[in-house]
């Protein structure tokens, strides 16, 4: 078997890379975004402490 048909995979290769590139895609976002949004609630309270 060599890397270009392991990457074809049995000319499902589209559809298995894309598929694969958008679990990868929800898993990041789904770490990123409570990152994000924690970031802003932590200053956000710090602005309201300091009124």
């Amino acid at each position: 078997m060599s890397l270009a048909e392991f990457f074809a995979m049995g000319g499902y290769g589209f559809y298995v890379w894309t598929s694969y590139a958008l679990t990868l895609i929800v898993l990041v976002a789904n770490i990123v975004i409570p990152v994000i949004e924690r970031r802003q609630f932590f200053r956000q309270s710090l602005k309201q402490k300091r009124k």
